[in-house]
């Protein structure tokens, strides 16, 4: 494990942060498309995940 206060590389923000803000994406993707009534039910879950995630991250280290 590393020293105390010192995240592990994995965990910073940047990248999640864009992961956060392609689910987000997906999910109003799948809000807006034509097809499938089963994509649009998943969707307001799918942009709640990714709003919920950008707020947990958002307090990752850089």
């Amino acid at each position: 494990m590393s020293a105390p206060g010192k995240w592990p590389r994995i965990l910073r923000r940047r990248p999640w942060e864009n992961a956060a803000t392609a689910l987000i994406g997906v999910g109003a993707v799948m809000l807006m498309q034509p097809f499938s009534l089963e994509l649009y039910g998943w969707s307001f879950a799918v942009i709640l995940a990714g709003t919920a995630a950008f707020l947990v991250v958002s307090h990752f280290p850089e």
